[in-house]
């Protein structure tokens, strides 16, 4: 056996062979796949990540290596990284170090030389799951129980663990004031807010809404982050608490927790989403966007539905007014987005921050800070 024999595991008993090339360490968590072809090391840190093993599908990552530019959050969230052939460049004329030299001096374990293809192929047959990389040093039967030990995703409240301890404030512009609600918010989120002259706080995701409205923001976002949405209704109590106080948007997570707080429900997808290819249908204008997508939740439709039609809005009534499911993924039919028809809030699954991905929907920052001055959102 070589020191560098390392194997990715599942809980059914999938097993795929490859190389160590990161931190020389075990991992478990839920394995799922992200099919962007570049973007590995915003990936690595975005906080939605936090609790899962990334299978790249694109078989060359690294071949630009690693900048701080490049960073979605101060250190990397994802437990490992699980690819086909791992490089290990610095020539690129953005890197600043090599994605390898940067994997092992952040402790991510990660692994080359798996058969993607197939390990891709057996989530989407089989589902996402919890599983580990290993080294190969460490018996089967002793990562069988480290496996057994995770905490599934389903059920598991991950935001304590991304979100900042205390209140920061960020920018000087002289444009809205917005209170993040930080359940792991990406840092392309808040760079996108400032380049447009909003004044950004970062709150912790246990604040009250009392807490969030301390300083008289203009109004709330509501992030992205990790976990399952069904864990986190004592937030949801807290975005309940400001629709029709502020307006509010949300991304992501953030969507499905204003979902939540207007009474639908949601459940875990088969794999997920994850990727910046996602094509998504505004059921308004019938425009279709290319989207960046990392979710493995959704949105319950009204009638409890787990898909949408393509022609029409999905509107239901809330105590807040008439409401819409606004958007649908063309892949699967899932929710993609929210509208309150009346009072400003708003939210949609995708990333319009395209930290990586499309350009497609950069416009909804400008449509949100721009809706704030007239008193809407979204």
């Amino acid at each position: 056996m070589s020191p560098r024999d390392a194997y990715v595991l599942l809980q059914d008993g999938a097993r795929f062979e490859g190389e160590l090339c990161g931190a020389a360490r075990h991992a478990v968590g839920e394995v799922v796949f992200t099919t962007g072809m570049s973007g590995y090391q915003e990936s690595l840190t975005d906080p939605s990540f936090a609790g899962q093993l990334i299978t790249f599908t694109y078989p060359h990552i690294g071949n630009y290596g690693v900048s701080a530019a490049a960073m979605e959050s101060e250190r990397p969230w994802a437990a490992a990284a699980i690819m086909r052939e791992a490089v290990n460049r610095e020539d690129a004329p953005s890197a600043e170090r090599g994605w390898l030299d940067w994997l092992a001096d952040c402790d991510v374990p990660a692994i080359t030389g798996v058969d993607t293809r197939a390990l891709v192929r057996h989530i989407r047959e089989a589902g996402s799951m919890e599983g580990g990389l290993f080294p190969g040093s460490i018996p089967e039967t002793q990562a069988r129980e480290l496996i057994e030990r995770e905490p599934p995703m389903l059920g598991r409240d991950l935001t304590a663990l991304v979100s900042p301890p205390e209140v920061s404030t960020l920018g000087e512009g002289s444009g809205p004031r917005v209170a993040v609600l930080d359940t792991g918010v990406k840092g392309s989120i808040v760079r996108n807010l400032l380049a447009r002259g909003a004044r950004v706080e970062l709150h912790p995701a246990a604040s009250t809404p009392a807490q969030l409205l301390a300083h008289d923001p203009d109004a709330v976002l509501l992030a992205n982050g990790p976990g399952d949405p069904a864990a986190l209704d004592h937030i949801a109590a807290t975005v309940r608490a400001l629709v029709g106080r502020r307006p509010v948007w949300g991304i992501c997570l953030g969507h499905q927790l204003l979902c939540r707080a207007l009474g639908l429900e949601t459940f875990k997808l088969p794999f997920g989403h994850r990727g910046a290819n996602h094509p998504v249908k505004n059921l308004h204008t019938g425009r279709v966007e290319i989207t960046s997508q990392n979710h493995g939740f959704a949105v319950v439709a009204p009638g409890g539905a787990h898909t949408l039609e393509p022609g029409r809005p999905a509107r239901f009534d809330t105590d807040f007014g008439e409401a819409e499911l606004s958007h649908v993924n063309l892949y699967d039919r899932t929710a993609e987005g929210l509208r309150l028809l009346e009072v400003p809030a708003a939210s949609v699954q995708y990333h319009p921050e395209a930290g990586p991905g499309p350009r497609d929907s950069l416009h909804l920052f400008d449509r949100f800070l721009e809706g704030v001055g007239r008193g809407a959102s979204g």
